[in-house]
C-alpha cells in the first residue's frame, strides 16, 4: 500500500518498510548499517535535515558500541521498533505531528539514497518506490507485529521459521540478540541503540525486557504469520 493512499493520523501506528529497486541490497557493509541507524534518530526531528546527507565523521566513534546520543528534542514519531536487513527495512512507527511520517521517511529515504549513491557512485533511485506502509489497530496486530519485525533477520540463517518448521529454537534467539540492526537487544535489556527507540509503550504491554524475549520464544515455536497477513506487507 503506497504511502499517497494512507493518511497518516496523529497517535496512530503504522508498519512501515521498503524494499532495494529490483531486491537490491541497499546495505552493503557495517558502515552502512551504522549510518542508516543514526540516521532514525537524526532525522527524527523538526529541524531540516542540513548537510547531514553526506556527512559520515561519526562513524569511526559509533562502530566501538552502543551509543547515548543526546536528544535534541521536537521529535516527529516515535520509533517503536525497525529492523534493517541488506535489502529492506521494517519500521513501526507512531505519528506525533502532523505530517510527521511522511517527513520523516522522506528525510529517511532521501538521506540514506544521498548517502549511498555518492559513496558506491550509484545512478538512478535506490528504492523500488515509494515506502510501504498500513495502520495497526488490531489486538491481534499488538500480540503478533513487533515480534514478527524482529524475527525478520532469521530470514539470513534460518528461513525454515516461515514456515513454522524451526527446529533450534534456542540458537534461533541468540542470532537474534546478536543482530545489531534492530532493535530486538534493547527490547530484551541487551543496549544496543537505546537512544533510537521509544520502547516503554509495548514493553507496559508485554510484561518488561524478561518477559518479551519469553513470548519471542513462545512465538518462534509456534508462530503463524496468518494472524498479521494483513499488516506484515510480505508483498513488498
Amino acid at each position: 500500500m503506497p504511502i499517497r493512499k494512507i493518511a497518516f493520523v496523529e497517535n496512530e501506528i503504522y508498519h512501515i518498510c521498503n524494499r532495494g529497486v529490483e531486491k537490491r541490497d541497499i546495505f552493503l557493509n557495517n558502515k552502512d548499517y551504522f549510518r542508516a541507524v543514526h540516521n532514525l534518530y537524526e532525522f527524527n526531528n523538526k529541524a531540516p535535515a542540513l548537510n547531514l546527507y553526506y556527512k559520515i565523521p561519526f562513524l569511526e566513534s559509533y562502530e566501538a558500541g552502543p551509543r547515548k546520543i543526546e536528544s535534541k528534542g521536537n521529535p516527529i514519531v516515535e520509533i517503536l521498533t525497525f529492523v534493517l536487513l541488506p535489502n529492506h527495512y521494517h519500521l513501526l512507527l507512531r505519528q506525533l505531528s502532523d505530517g510527521g511520517i511522511t517527513e520523516f521517511m522522506h528525510k529517511f529515504g532521501t538521506g540514506y539514497a544521498m548517502y549511498f549513491n555518492q559513496k558506491y557512485q550509484h545512478v538512478g533511485p535506490l528504492f523500488q518506490g515509494p515506502f510501504k506502509a498500513v495502520l495497526v489497530k488490531e489486538e491481534a496486530h499488538f500480540i503478533h507485529l513487533p515480534f514478527y519485525i524482529h524475527a525478520n533477520p532469521l530470514d539470513l540463517k534460518f528461513p525454515e521459521w516461515r514456515g513454522q518448521k524451526l527446529r533450534n529454537v534456542t540458537a534461533a534467539i541468540k542470532f537474534l540478540e546478536n543482530y545489531r540492526w534492530s532493535s530486538f537487544p534493547d527490547y530484551i535489556g541487551k543496549k544496543n541503540f537505546p537512544s533510537v527507540t521509544k520502547r516503554d509503550f509495548l514493553l507496559k504491554i508485554y510484561g518488561g525486557p524478561k518477559k518479551y524475549r519469553e513470548m519471542m520464544l513462545d512465538l518462534l515455536r509456534e508462530m503463524d504469520l496468518a494472524n498479521i497477513e494483513d499488516i506484515a506487507l510480505e508483498d513488498l
